[in-house]
């Protein structure tokens, strides 16, 4: 919110330099917000893929929350007003792959019972079939 009133200050101001460069770092600042948040859910995702690989099996809470965490990404993602999408799919792929070792570091805890390290639960899954598997999903708007 200062940020909103130091920008109305330097308009008065007549400062336009200043303006659009408090500008950028607003946008800066909300575009960071969304990326946390497409990040977070990101690791739901892939947990629950890593689950499901790993395990060979599948639960509904784990469908329901691979489903709520990709809604949750193509709603973060999209814009609203100006249409369009905050990140392509470059930088959709690179959040993922961000989000994995977090992803598998959890995964490790939950899968059959926290058997395995982050690094032996690695050996097991497949990353790559896993990030292609949750691309597919997030691109899908039909979930």
């Amino acid at each position: 919110m200062e940020e909103i009133i130091e920008l109305k200050e330097l308009l008065l101001k007549g400062d336009i330099k200043g303006s659009l460069t408090l500008i950028d770092e607003l946008e800066e600042m909300g575009r960071k917000a969304i990326l946390k948040t497409i990040r977070s859910y990101a690791v739901i995702l892939l947990l629950h893929l890593i689950k499901q690989q790993a395990e060979n099996r599948t639960t509904r809470s784990w469908d329901v929350s691979i489903r709520n965490s990709v809604r949750e990404i193509q709603r973060e993602n999209k814009r609203r007003k100006a249409g369009g999408y905050y990140l392509n799919q470059e930088e959709l792929l690179e959040t993922l792959e961000e989000a994995y070792l977090n992803a598998i570091d959890q995964a490790s805890l939950e899968v059959q019972e926290g058997r395995y390290e982050p690094q032996e639960l690695e050996e097991i899954v497949n990353r790559e079939e896993l990030l292609n598997q949750a691309m597919k999903l997030i691109n899908n708007e039909d979930i």
